[in-house]
This record gives C-alpha cells, structure tokens and sequence, in this order.
C-alpha cells in the first residue's frame, strides 16, 4: 500500500458509510455497525484504484486464526463495493481492529477455501445468503492475511 500517511484522504461519498467510519475512529474502533442487526465491524483502509487517494471503508468483522474475511456482499447490490477494485488494484491495505492497526494482504479467494470461508461468514453474519440471494453476482471474497 502507499503510505497513507502522504496520501490524501478522501472521505465515503455515501453517507451511511462515512458515518460509520466517522464513529469507529471516534470511538478507538468501539462503534458497531449502527444498522438493523448491526454488529461489530473493522475498517479497511485502501488506495483508490483510480484516483489514488486514500479510502475508508467499513466491513462486518469475520476474524480466525488473525486472518480477516472481507465480504462485497454490499447489501445485494448489482455492483461490488469500491473497495473490491481497490484492493483488487492495490492488494495491500491497513486494517483497524478495535484501536489496533496493522496492515495486510489481500487476496480473493477461490473454490475450496472460498467455500470454507464463506460458510464461516455466513455462521458469524447470516445476513450474507439473504444478500446473496438478491443479487445475480457472485459475492467476492477476499481473505486479509498479516503482512509480516
């Protein structure tokens, strides 16, 4: 990842997205997700894949053995997140877990282990097979290993 630090930061256009971000950070990652349901979350942190500015965006947190699920279930949209081209584009992120940060790699996953990890998304976030079920696309997802 670029250093974030010497990029500049450019705030979620969509509003429910920013505010959650806005209320992890003032929290020291404390905030849950504030919706129906809501639970805890991690924020990522990406370089946009086209604009090269720094981006923040909450994920529902799905953690084992320190490694991270990223669902781009976004709510059974059409389309996937933005975050997905971004770290398809830039695979090395920053990943805040409650006032923790460290930064990670991404990869997207595929066949057996996807269906591992996706079964273990759906055990700690139900609400995925609904959101899977609205959409005709298949819901990337992308496991956040430690970079060491």
């Amino acid at each position: 990842m670029s250093d974030p630090s010497g990029g500049e930061y450019a705030p979620s256009p969509t509003d429910w997205v920013r505010e959650a971000v806005e209320r992890f950070e003032a929290s020291n990652g404390e905030a849950n997700l504030n919706e129906p349901g809501g639970g805890p979350i991690i924020v990522i942190t990406t370089v946009g894949a086209k604009t090269g500015k720094i981006r923040k965006s909450p994920i529902m947190r799905i953690e084992k053995d320190g490694k991270y699920l990223a669902v781009a279930s976004n709510g059974g949209g059409r389309a996937n997140p933005g975050w997905v081209s971004n770290i398809r584009a830039h695979p090395v992120v920053e990943l805040q877990d409650g006032p923790v940060k460290k930064t990670y790699v991404a990869r997207e996953l595929d066949g057996e282990e996807r269906r591992e990890w996706w079964e273990y998304g759906v055990a700690v976030w139900p609400t995925y097979l609904e959101w899977q079920r609205k959409t005709d696309r298949r819901i990337p997802l992308l496991l956040l290993e430690p970079l060491d």
